[in-house]
């Protein structure tokens, strides 16, 4: 039996020349650690605002669990900045990346809204991390789109098959 696949039509994520400067930049491997630290740090931190949430303890080492994951947030998102324009020619809003961009500022906005808070004391403890759990899920959905981005441009370097036979 022959299964007919027809050829995929969707555009690749990068040009060739664009994954040559992707390749070749340090700003690759600096997002490429930053990114996984920051996840980890995502990681434990969130169990220590669930943690104050459910028990009402922890809440300093929950805070400066925060302070870190924001710093790392900010850090990466210069960093990846810097990325883009040396792969694309700018700063944010390359095509390739534009959505992933957008959503990037809705969770700088969630993150700095909660320093903000912190710092003028205009939420207590409890709406504190709640909005740290809210500026947490908006990361989650962000990593979640250049995770795909990622599977993406693996995908683009596979051999296309014109049919696969059965």
């Amino acid at each position: 039996m022959t299964y007919s696949f027809a050829k995929s039509t969707r555009k690749t994520l990068y040009t060739p020349e664009q994954r040559i400067r992707r390749d070749a930049t340090k700003w690759t491997l600096v997002q490429g650690i930053l990114a996984p630290l920051q996840f980890l740090v995502f990681a434990i931190s969130l169990l220590l605002v669930l943690r104050f949430l459910a028990t009402g303890h922890g809440y300093d080492v929950a805070t400066l669990s925060i302070l870190i994951k924001s710093l790392l947030l900010f850090t990466i998102m210069v960093t990846g900045a810097i990325w883009e324009k040396v792969v694309f020619g700018q700063y944010l809003f390359a095509p390739a990346f534009f959505w992933e961009d957008v959503f990037s500022f809705a969770v700088i906005a969630l993150h700095g809204l909660y320093l903000w808070a912190l710092w003028s004391q205009a939420l207590a403890a409890t709406e504190l991390m709640l909005l740290a759990l809210a500026a947490y899920t908006a990361y989650v959905i962000n990593a979640g789109q250049f995770l795909w981005k990622l599977r993406r441009a693996r995908l683009d370097l596979a051999p296309r098959s014109e049919g696969v036979t059965a």
